[in-house]
């Protein structure tokens, strides 16, 4: 996958779909790719995903860029984007250029910021620096309490109309892609139709140029309630828990580790051993 390539899947050109997932390390980035997943974002979604944060503004860069090298170890040829983390480039266009060659220099492919019209100059002086960009609008987690919380976005004619501008104002600035987040269907679709860069949804109806899931809710590990769009492929929790259960008891069973699992003596340390007089 390659920038050129993905500005130009759009659904209606006849393209196959875009497969995208989160991905936070080299283990599961070898799987998501393997398994053929176009793009693997390493989002600041590790904060609630696997940090065990509330939100995804305790994310730091640091913290990116060390889940970065990690999954880009993990997939050396796959086309990575990271997320600029939040105060990564709220500050002002020095700062998310800094920001954004960081993650460039630590392994991405590409970045993504979150925030529609009020980001574009900050988007096309990234564009300008030669760093490819993913814009995201609709629910953007790092300002959800701005936008009454984890909700439905673009629910009335003028918030829809502002999300359109939004997202056209994206486009403008360079990015060759964008998510949209947790928006009536109608409106992904929309989206969609007025791009000529793919959109990438979540929550966003089936319409949208591709689809994006967390990988520990797809797969079945996320803890608590999940969001109406999430399907979970695996129930890995479950399986994970009775393989934590199963190791406890036979270790307090005394049946593991059993024969097959041992290395053999050799000769010379059975002088170690103490003598049996029984024997």
């Amino acid at each position: 996958m390659t920038v050129p390539l993905l500005r130009s899947t759009k659904v209606r050109n006849g393209a196959v779909p875009l497969t995208m997932v989160t991905a936070y390390d080299a283990p599961t980035a070898a799987l998501a790719d393997r398994a053929g997943i176009d793009l693997l974002l390493v989002g600041d979604s590790v904060g609630t995903a696997v940090l065990g944060f509330d939100s995804t503004v305790p994310v730091t860069l640091e913290m990116m860029l060390h889940h970065l090298a990690a999954t880009r170890r993990g997939v050396p040829t796959a086309h990575i984007v990271a997320d600029l983390p939040f105060g990564s480039y709220q500050s002002g266009t020095e700062r998310a250029i800094e920001s954004a060659v960081a993650l460039i220099k630590g392994g991405a492919d590409a970045v993504k910021l979150e925030g529609g019209g009020m980001i574009a100059g900050r988007i096309q002086a990234i564009v300008d620096a030669g760093i490819p960009v993913v814009g995201h609008i609709g629910l953007t987690p790092q300002t959800a309490g701005a936008l009454g919380g984890y909700r439905l976005q673009g629910r009335d004619l003028d918030s829809a109309r502002h999300l359109l501008d939004d997202a056209a104002a994206i486009e403008a600035a360079g990015a060759y892609a964008i998510i949209v987040e947790v928006v009536p269907s109608l409106l992904g679709k929309l989206i969609t139709d007025a791009l000529t860069i793919p959109v990438i949804g979540i929550g966003a109806g089936p319409d949208t140029d591709g689809q994006i899931l967390v990988w520990t809710d797809l797969a079945g590990l996320t803890q608590g309630h999940t969001a109406r769009f999430v399907r979970k492929y695996a129930d890995l929790s479950s399986i994970l828990e009775d393989a934590f259960a199963d190791f406890a008891s036979d270790v307090r069973n005394r049946t593991y580790p059993a024969p097959e699992h041992e290395y053999p003596t050799p000769d010379e340390l059975l002088a170690l051993a103490p003598i049996d007089p029984d024997a």
